[in-house]
């Protein structure tokens, strides 16, 4: 049986503090106890625990030298719903497009907002979305994928596989890949949807809800999976290319040992970064895996890189600035500790981050002093923002998608 669970707080418990955490773990797996007699194994369930240390820093005002401005709005459906899902947009071209834990799907134009088309599927979607060579793909809770037409929203062609999809498909344009949460990487044709190939993993008794996207690198499919392993398997047959660890399981309880490679993979010319929760930071070369740095930090946001430096979010809601590929840190900011900020995006010279009441925060790369901040969705914001020059594009929980630019 293999049990994934979401832990809005016990997700950011670290393991310098375990001894103080297991009356508060005690408490939360013996509701998981009880959820698991009434529902399936395969199920996920949401959580939400609240340490009595671990109520979100409140925010200290301070003087703007920038604004944030909104360009524009548009509503998509639901948002992220009642599930913990981080339905995270993607931008292809001159369009954006974003799913909404009820099954709406829609294009819009990133520069004035307008809507280019928008399909009301009725799909519970829970992996969202990926867009390449004329498709728009996302993944449902029912263990199907779909793939639209990029330009009319039509579905072209729907598949199902083994359980829950939580990643962006992605595509070549010959395979379609994606994950599911019982540690499989699949690859469908991107023609019709029939099953090419499939690389299995062993997955933990327990692990956090979500997975990081798979990345295609020359012809290589590159994944991270629960058990804090990173896999490259050949996009064509899916053969092993390598592996690596980037976590070690430690520990007495299956809390301890979640080491869930969860934050989206950045790739870097011939570098891959990955942070794991409770485990490492890791820079693997991308054609043979060879580890080419590391360090021990506990991370399940994605990883973003400016000005020389290799951005991350602790488990406990800190953004630190590392000098990249060494442990030398830069500045770390504890302003937004237990505020539950999403994974890191720069543009020009800030990093942005939003937050779990839905704030915009602006801080600057060189020594990470805020220098802007605006409210923009009363129910919080868990998906990765995006970022293209001068603009940032945030998609509320509420399911509110919208762009801000730095004035």
């Amino acid at each position: 049986m293999n049990t994934a669970v979401s832990f809005s707080r016990l997700e950011q418990a670290s393991k310098n503090t375990r001894p103080a955490k297991h009356r508060h773990i005690g408490r939360a797996l013996l509701v998981g106890t009880i959820l698991l007699s009434l529902v399936s194994c395969n199920s996920f369930y949401s959580f939400i625990g609240r340490d009595v240390g671990d109520l979100p820093t409140e925010l200290v005002k301070f003087d703007a030298e920038r604004k944030l401005d909104r360009l524009w709005s548009v509503k998509v459906g639901d948002g992220q719903g009642k599930f913990y899902n981080q339905l995270q947009p993607a931008i292809n071209g001159e369009s954006i497009y974003a799913a909404s834990e009820d099954g709406t799907v829609v294009a819009v134009n990133r520069r004035n907002g307008d809507t280019l088309w928008r399909n009301r599927t009725k799909q519970p979607i829970s992996g969202a979305v990926g867009v390449g060579s004329g498709l728009v793909m996302f993944g449902t809770r029912e263990a199907e994928v779909f793939a639209l037409d990029q330009f009319s929203g039509e579905i072209l062609w729907r598949a199902s596989v083994s359980s829950e999809v939580l990643s962006a498909p992605q595509t070549n344009g010959n395979v379609v890949v994606l994950q599911t949460v019982d540690g499989k990487l699949i690859a469908l044709d991107s023609r019709d949807g029939k099953q090419r190939w499939t690389y299995e993993t062993n997955n933990p008794a327990l692990t956090l809800r979500g997975a990081s996207n798979p990345v295609i690198v020359n012809n290589m499919v590159i994944a991270g999976f629960a058990n804090g392993m990173i896999s490259a398997v050949d996009a064509g047959n899916g053969f092993l290319r390598w592996e690596e660890r980037v976590a070690v399981p430690q520990g007495r309880y299956d809390i301890d040992r979640v080491i869930d490679v969860d934050g989206q993979l950045l790739v870097s010319g011939t570098t891959i970064f990955a942070s794991s929760y409770q485990g490492n930071l890791m820079a693997l070369d991308t054609q043979t895996g060879r580890i080419v740095w590391g360090m021990e930090a506990s991370s399940y946001r994605g990883l973003a890189q400016g000005f020389g430096n290799l951005y991350y979010v602790t488990d406990k809601s800190e953004l630190v600035a590392l000098r990249n590929n060494t442990e030398e840190v830069v500045w770390q900011s504890d302003a937004l500790r237990f505020r539950k900020i999403t994974a890191p995006q720069t543009t020009g010279n800030y990093v942005a981050v939003a937050d779990l009441e839905g704030y915009l925060h602006l801080l600057s790369q060189v020594d990470g002093h805020f220098v802007a901040r605006t409210r923009v969705d009363n129910d919080g914001v868990r998906s990765t923002l995006l970022t293209d020059s001068n603009t940032i594009y945030v998609y509320g929980n509420s399911g509110r998608l919208a762009a801000y630019t730095i004035r």
